[in-house]
């Protein structure tokens, strides 16, 4: 274990007081920050997208399935993956029973990723999940978000977390070709627009096991950074 200092209960309590006002104090400059969020222009979106779905060929506006408010996250699964990735597999494991709590209050939800309907629903399946999961595959969508990149989209200034990748990931021959995040959208009198994205540590809010971690005594402990794995991937005599 990481070195720490002991204490008598009351020593403990003093600490824990101080700390609840910041903790306080953080809620508040977060309920800030929501504010801010929910006060961001929104954006029309006029261009048409196709998504491979359960029921059929969809559009956007088609996603929201009657809701006025749609979440889409941004599932690292590429077209020539085998698999869905470690770390969204994690982020969906939460998702999978909070999507219908969304659904109940007009929020609709979806995975999007590039790989076929047929690879994202069998892995679906493999996981347990219920979480409805779409295709992009057919449309420019994952790039227009800048969750998929190429070589030569990369090298043209494609962005990733509102900055060009290029700068964080200088050398062509390792450009991601995916990477993960989640959007917001909104329908109105029939049109799309986009409210909301984020990426990287932004999406840190939705992961669910971070939070669990950061209030264990070690917090995250994150001396192996790929240290998680799927969930049917851990040794069976911890589960």
């Amino acid at each position: 274990m990481a070195s720490h200092i002991t204490g008598t209960r009351d020593e403990w309590l003093a600490a824990r007081l101080e700390l609840l006002e910041a903790e306080k104090d953080l809620s508040r400059r977060s309920d800030e920050v929501e504010r801010q969020r929910r006060a961001l222009p929104w954006v029309r979106i006029d261009k048409d997208y196709t998504f491979d779905t359960a029921e059929g060929a969809a559009t956007l506006a088609d996603l929201f399935h009657g809701r006025s408010q749609l979440i889409i996250y941004h599932f690292m699964f590429g077209p020539d993956w085998d698999e869905g990735c470690p770390s969204c597999s994690s982020v969906a494991d939460g998702l999978n029973q909070t999507h219908l709590h969304l659904q109940n209050h007009d929020v609709a939800f979806t995975a999007v990723s590039r790989a076929s309907l047929e690879k994202l629903i069998a892995y679906r399946d493999r996981m347990g999940w219920t979480l409805p999961w779409v295709s992009s595959g057919r449309s420019d969508f994952n790039f227009d978000f800048n969750v998929s990149f190429t070589p030569e989209s990369v090298a043209a200034g494609q962005t990733y977390n509102f900055q060009p990748l290029r700068d964080t990931q200088p050398d062509p021959a390792h450009v991601p070709s995916e990477l993960h995040g989640m959007s917001a959208f909104a329908i109105e009198d029939g049109a799309v627009y986009h409210t909301y994205s984020t990426y990287a540590r932004g999406v840190d809010a939705i992961w669910n096991m971070w939070h669990w971690l950061d209030r264990a005594p070690l917090g995250r402990n994150e001396g192996d950074k790929s240290w998680f794995r799927r969930h049917d991937m851990y040794d069976s005599s911890y589960q």
